[in-house]
């Protein structure tokens, strides 16, 4: 009863403090000094201290504001212009045509941003004047950017698989690894529900645009073959075992400074605010990373974490019902707080009832952000509805009605990696041992 008590009096104080308007970070560093203080005799003073450092010594979390920088850089550059002219021609014999632009150029854009609000901004302020344009369904249009948008928190280098590996102590490598095919399962429902509606709704569907001259489409492809080049410099590295995260990191902007200069879209303003956007993101997450690691630290004090996982042993859940709790609380929580902070506030309490289920931690990191993908697409806090509300002019409840089947394919994603693991777990181990 004590444990239940202090329990619900920690939910209801941290709830407090972020129904207040308390930043994400402090809320955790109150909740932590708060349980500290008054349910163990542990010094509060060097516990902080402590894991204040402990959180951002951490030679893997070096790759994450550099990731950051990366994908501000092009955020900055001709890069979705680029993209929407290179793909644009070959979607025209597909059913549903140019919207799958929207999807394969979130899934590249995903791939050298790693971020979920960047990826759908990006794609979103080239394609939907296009798409209006050319008369595609507005509704759909969006849907499309809503759900693909997402792809930026899975395909690698995805910063939340960087925050999760930090927060479990597990390989970002492997992480990275593991998001390939799920990433790519995405996509293809994403493609195939397209296909289908436009099937369903010819009348929604524009008229065919001009075909091009085979070589006209190769000459427009070229400008593809940067954004080929980073992401196989980067992503491939890491694959084949040559760079860790971090060094790819690394080479990761000094790769996209040198596209940015090619297409004339470097200048030092642009150069500036890159840097300057990628260090308020950085100390923002490191911020809540340190929280999160304080609050871990004292839930591990008062044993909270130990005892809820011996309660959830008890009621003889099986692997399948306890998550389908967690995802019902994921998505919940996630309607309230941004994908990384959900990570990084559940980890203490959620690992130990993973591992008491025998669930494997890599697996996990996916199924987390699959439903983290979905809760980005949910009101009141979805961030990618506000970034689409806010380059449509749309009204919010519009918005997450065209993301509502983009919601429902994640879901699937979601139960076909629970129903077949190995989506997520076979490259790991084929490539990386």
């Amino acid at each position: 009863m004590t444990d239940v008590f202090l329990s619900l009096f920690l939910v209801v104080a941290l709830f407090g403090l972020l129904g207040s308007g308390v930043w994400v970070a402090l809320s955790l560093l109150g909740v932590g000094w708060l349980s500290l203080s008054l349910f163990t005799g542990a010094p509060v003073g060097q516990v902080l201290a402590t894991t204040g450092w402990g959180s951002a010594n951490s030679w893997a979390l070096a790759a994450l504001p550099l990731f950051i920088w990366m994908g501000e850089i092009l955020f900055r550059s001709r890069l979705s212009e680029d993209m929407f002219a290179g793909l644009a021609p070959w979607m025209g014999r597909l059913p549903g045509r140019l919207l799958h632009v929207n999807v394969i150029g979130c899934g590249i854009f995903a791939a050298v941003s790693g971020s979920s609000a960047a990826t759908a901004a990006t794609i979103g302020k080239m394609s939907i004047p296009e798409l209006q344009k050319r008369g595609y369904d507005p509704m759909m249009t969006i849907g499309t950017l809503a759900g693909s948008g997402t792809l930026g928190l899975l395909i690698p280098p995805s910063i939340i698989l960087i925050v999760y590996g930090v927060a479990t102590e597990e390989s970002i490598a492997r992480l990275f690894v593991a998001g390939v095919l799920p990433g790519v399962l995405l996509v293809a429902l994403f493609m195939g529900f397209i296909m289908v509606w436009s099937l369903f709704n010819r009348g929604k569907a524009p008229v065919d645009d001009p075909r091009l001259p085979f070589m006209e489409k190769m000459r427009r492809t070229a400008g593809l073959l940067p954004v080929v080049a980073l992401i196989a410099g980067v992503i491939g590295s890491i694959y084949a075992g040559i760079a860790s995260p971090t060094d790819a990191a690394a080479v990761g902007v000094a790769l996209a400074l040198v596209i940015a200069w090619a297409s004339g879209s470097l200048s030092w303003e642009s150069f500036k605010d890159g840097l300057m956007g990628a260090t308020r993101t950085s100390c923002m997450i490191a911020f809540i990373l340190a929280g999160a690691h304080f609050l871990t630290v004292a839930m591990g004090f008062t044993g909270i974490p130990r005892d809820l996982a011996g309660w959830i042993a008890g009621l003889g859940l099986s692997k399948y019902e306890l998550l389908a709790a967690l995802t019902v609380f994921f998505v919940v929580l996630g309607c309230f707080l941004d994908g990384i902070s959900v990570v990084v506030l559940t980890t203490a309490v959620v690992m130990p009832m993973v591992e008491q289920a025998g669930i494997d931690r890599i697996w996990f990191g996916i199924y987390l952000v699959l439903v983290v993908e979905m809760s980005q697409i949910t009101p009141p806090v979805g961030f990618n509805l506000f970034v689409l509300q806010g380059l449509t002019g749309k009204n919010i409840l519009y918005v997450a009605k065209a993301a509502l089947p983009f919601f429902l394919m994640l879901g699937v994603a979601v139960v076909l990696i629970t129903l077949i693991p190995e989506i997520a777990t076979y490259l790991p181990g084929a490539m990386l041992g």
